[in-house]
């Protein structure tokens, strides 16, 4: 099994306050020494105070990830969907139309600070808000694939991570043949279950779990694309979801009640929510693993990659293994 790597030089270590402030003067905003850093760790985000004017948040982009061209087409997808009146938050640009820029080695761009709190999801106005904004992202979204970035699929989420975990040696030796089989019958049930749906792949927000929503004045503020990738329509609603299956299916009944006004739906997509969650669940202890190397992650996630950690992942996958097999979820 891995362990813990020695501590070694990771290139957000050059992320200094300093070179946060310097980086959005640069741009022409008068800092006021105030940086606070917010909860992220694929990218890193600051809030920026701005003399006599409103903080803003700058994201610092992690070195490598993705192109300049998957940046790009990650901003045109939020920035065209505010055009359209939808509440997102797009990346400022500035007087050349630019939202992207670099100083000294990083990628990095601006937004304007957007408050608010996540939404409650057994309250089914927030659901029906919820749904209708979702609709009016996917009519967009439906409108031409991304040309640059990922599609959402098993190989890319589940394969992959798999793949990665046993090549790198993360798995325990007391574990390492349960994980196999469990891992491999999982990801060919995956295949089996996106082979039976017919779906049409679109533009998608990626990561619309409550905490990528931001609710304030009764309306719901979509924050982050930063994982906007081609897939089904259902892998932006289904973690809106909890619940027992007759909530469940309350809940995605009222989610597709307000989506429907604005986008059709492919009900055959609600046999793959149970698909994605496993690929979910398998793709982020495959991030983790990627991610180990950079020093904020044994600091934040000490429990990962130990005995318990995984034994309690293996449980998590076998229980996905009879989730995948019940039935798809029918809606009202």
């Amino acid at each position: 099994m891995s362990e813990s790597p020695e501590h070694t030089s990771h290139p957000y270590e050059a992320l200094t306050p300093d070179l946060v402030m310097d980086a959005v003067e640069s741009l022409g905003y008068p800092c006021d020494a105030r940086v606070f850093a917010l909860n992220s760790y694929e990218n890193r985000v600051y809030q920026v105070g701005i003399e006599d004017s409103s903080p803003i948040i700058a994201k610092f982009y992690r070195p490598a990830r993705w192109t300049d061209a998957q940046i790009l087409e990650e901003h045109s997808f939020s920035a065209n969907l505010h055009d359209l009146g939808v509440s997102v938050v797009p990346p400022i640009v500035d007087d050349s139309a630019q939202s992207l820029f670099e100083f000294q080695g990083f990628r990095f761009s601006l937004y304007k600070r957007q408050g608010g709190h996540a939404p409650t999801l057994d309250n089914f106005d927030h659901l029906l808000s919820l749904g209708r904004a979702l609709g009016r992202i996917h009519a967009l979204g439906q409108v031409a694939p991304f040309e640059h970035r990922p599609t959402l699929n098993t190989a890319t989420f589940a394969e992959a991570s798999f793949n990665f975990l046993l090549d790198n040696e993360f798995i325990p030796r007391s574990l390492l043949e349960a994980y196999t089989t469990l891992g491999r019958d999982l990801i060919a049930r995956c295949h089996e279950i996106f082979a039976q749906v017919e779906y049409k792949s679109i533009r998608l927000h990626g990561d619309c779990h409550p905490g990528n929503i931001l609710w304030r004045d009764d309306v719901p503020h979509f924050v982050d694309f930063d994982d906007a990738r081609n897939g089904p329509a259902i892998q932006d609603l289904w973690m809106l979801l909890s619940g027992d299956r007759a909530q469940q299916t309350a809940q995605i009944s009222e989610v597709l009640e307000g989506y429907r006004e604005f986008c059709d739906f492919n009900s055959a997509e609600l046999l793959l929510i149970e698909a994605l969650r496993t690929l979910r669940i398998m793709h982020y202890s495959g991030w983790l693993a990627k991610r180990w190397q950079d020093p904020a992650f044994p600091h934040s996630f000490p429990w990962f990659n130990t005995e318990r950690y995984w034994a309690e992942h293996i449980l998590e996958l076998r229980e996905q293994l009879a989730a995948i097999n019940e039935p798809a979820l029918e809606i009202y």
